[in-house]
């Protein structure tokens, strides 16, 4: 059914030649709709900032180009929250709240929270009725507006660094590692379907983990393999692993 629903915005927008859009999509998703539509010219991903993970998929016809996204009539919408620095408030606390109120996750892209400030990605449709009614998180009130594209601040991410040797790059073992838990238990996520590798489920223990791949287990949270080092005097790998806090 979502392919269905994707076909039919994208094709709908190649026939007419008139720009085009998806709701918000994973990266599991946005993989399946390069499956469908292959490497049809004129298709973008775009989530509001490069390194967004949850993006629309875009039809541009020839007349428009990437930069057009980044206008007053992009269909991705960022809004600015601003509250009281002293209240800790977590991408948890903001997600939380719009589910709360009866939004669905697919008009809500990536949720940038840093101290004090929270910026984030919605449909163009939300984006009225959130500045309208959106007025607090948790129980911290926030003052909302919408601003360019262009200002969105997106924090560095805390992170704990790690740093370990293995005995190969196996994904269990890199889970094992990184969240802290035993292989067998890092085994048995893996084969739950509770694990991703760059936002894509993988269900074998034992898939081999490259420097630079993030890594997602559902109830534990996500880690990136973000260093590979030499090989120690007793032959394991050095690696850094940094966890998402």
């Amino acid at each position: 059914m979502l392919l269905a629903k994707i076909w039919d915005k994208i094709q709908r927008g190649m026939v007419r030649q008139v720009p085009a859009n998806t709701a918000y999509l994973s990266p599991r998703e946005q993989e399946m709709a390069r499956f469908l539509f292959g490497q049809a010219p004129g298709l973008v991903a775009f989530g509001g900032y490069p390194e967004a993970e949850r993006r629309m998929l875009c039809f541009l016809p020839e007349y428009m180009d990437e930069s057009d996204l980044m206008g007053e009539d992009s269909p991705v919408i960022c809004l600015h929250a601003a509250f009281f620095q002293g209240d800790s408030l977590s991408h948890r606390d903001f997600l939380g709240a719009l589910m709360a109120s009866g939004i669905s996750r697919e008009s809500v892209g990536d949720i940038c929270v840093g101290k004090g400030f929270c910026d984030f990605f919605v449909t163009e449709e939300l984006a009225e009725y959130l500045l309208e009614n959106f007025v607090s998180a948790g129980r911290t009130r926030i003052h909302l507006e919408r601003i360019p594209l262009s200002e969105a601040v997106v924090p560095e991410p805390e992170t704990k660094q790690i740093r370990d040797t293995l005995a190969s790059l196996r994904l269990d073992g890199v889970i094992s590692s990184g969240f802290q838990i035993g292989r067998s238990l890092a085994a048995q996520y893996v084969t739950a379907g509770k694990a991703a590798i760059n936002g894509l489920p993988c269900e074998k223990p034992d898939k081999t983990v490259e420097e630079g791949m993030k890594i997602s287990v559902r109830g534990l949270g996500k880690i990136c393999l973000y260093h590979v080092g030499g090989i120690t005097k007793k032959g394991r790998i050095a690696v850094e692993i940094h966890r998402y806090l």
